[in-house]
């Protein structure tokens, strides 16, 4: 005959082991399921909305060129900028922002971001409104084409409402690689996307190239979602020595653009 304590022991471990499986599956049961994302942009109305894209900045461009933030991406342009966010909202999460500068609000901020980098003399008699957009940065997990549609259908939107003829800003090329990728870009850009004599600009820190690249050409997606829309590009690129890359000029004409590729955008976001 089994004793109670005999009897005890043997169960001992199919009770231990009932346990951990009771534990295992409450942990997968409660762990968030994530969700078929759904993206929407919206406009940063208060300082949290601002503060979390100077974040996802500050990840982002730390992660991808090197720099030390002290958490947040901030400069001095942010305060006269609109910030424009994208949220995957099923998951509740932010996974893309840009900023735009009006010409207007340049003036107060005296004078475009782009122009610490490059000389902006051929706008002077540029009659029409401009908008400047920078900043620009989508998280690597939504880098498939569906975050900067949402995020540029959005910002076409806000163009064309509210009367702007021109976008500029500024694209980056890493040179994590020595210069290849932009070696193998210049040469495209140059044949095929430079702007006209009257509206070419200077860089202030303009890049030697030792010699054309040889390899494929493979455009950074912002750089390719700019040309896509029909931009053309300023003229040389610049050394931006703090990101450690290169940055090239970017003008978009909004009716050009609404014309082509701003309502594929408006359509299909």
């Amino acid at each position: 005959m089994t004793s109670p304590q005999m009897m005890n022991a043997q169960q001992a471990p199919t009770n231990a082991q009932a346990i951990t499986t009771r534990a295992t599956y409450a942990t997968e049961q409660v762990a968030p399921l994530r969700q078929k994302p759904r993206l929407e942009a919206r406009f940063a109305t208060n300082t949290g909305m601002v503060t979390a894209a100077q974040r996802l900045r500050a990840e982002i461009f730390g992660a991808e060129y090197g720099v030390a933030f002290d958490g947040l991406d901030v400069d001095a342009y942010d305060d006269f900028c609109l910030h424009l966010n994208v949220y995957d909202v099923a998951n509740d999460l932010l996974i893309a922002t840009t900023r735009v500068l009006s010409s207007e609000q340049a003036a107060l901020a005296g004078g475009f971001y782009s122009a610490q980098e490059f000389d902006l003399g051929a706008l002077k008699n540029y009659n029409g409104r401009i908008l400047e957009v920078g900043r620009t940065c989508v998280h690597p997990d939504y880098r498939s084409g569906a975050a900067i549609t949402v995020l540029w259908s959005a910002l076409s939107d806000y163009l064309m409402r509210e009367g702007f003829n021109l976008l500029i800003g500024c694209a980056s090329i890493s040179l994590a690689d020595g210069g290849t990728t932009l070696a193998s870009v210049m040469p495209t850009l140059r044949e095929k996307h430079f702007v006209g004599d009257e509206l070419r600009v200077s860089p202030s820190r303009e890049i030697m190239l030792s010699a054309a690249g040889t390899g494929a050409v493979s455009v950074p997606p912002l750089l390719k979602a700019y040309l896509r829309m029909g931009c053309k590009i300023g003229g040389e690129a610049c050394w931006d020595p703090e990101f450690n890359c290169a940055d090239v000029f970017i003008f978009m004409d909004v009716q050009a653009m609404a014309g082509r590729y701003a309502q594929r955008f408006l359509k299909t976001a």
